[in-house]
């Protein structure tokens, strides 16, 4: 008679993962190197806002950081100053949210949209 080994489960943890994490481990460190890697990206991607027709124009880093503002010069009106005040305000605010978008679009393929504890302020 021939006997046949019977191959055991493996012991789960609570969350069902293997009792060994050293896999887990490793996993956690490769994506925390992508999400490194993918934040550094971030200051190399811009969007590029235009408010009025394109009178005001805005570009910004995946960071939110603003790098350049154009005005077009004709829109320039000392007895209209309120204008131009909200059209820089409406650029800057859809600036702001175009690259806040950018970041979480990026991030967010990386986390498989997971909403990580402790990863939130990093997009």
């Amino acid at each position: 008679m021939v006997k046949k080994k019977i191959k055991q489960p493996t012991p789960k943890g609570p969350s069902g993962l293997g009792m060994g994490g050293g896999n887990m481990m490793q996993q956690i460190k490769q994506l925390q190197d992508e999400m490194a890697r993918a934040q550094e990206a971030l200051d190399d991607e811009v969007v590029q806002v235009s408010v009025g027709g394109g009178v005001i124009q805005m570009t910004m880093t995946g960071h939110q950081r603003l790098q350049a503002v154009q005005i077009e010069p004709d829109i320039l009106n000392p007895e209209d100053v309120e204008m131009l005040q909200d059209l820089v305000l409406a650029a800057v605010n859809e600036a702001i949210e175009r690259s806040q978008k950018l970041a979480a679009d990026r991030m967010g393929g990386l986390t498989g949209g997971l909403n990580l504890p402790g990863l939130s302020g990093l997009f």
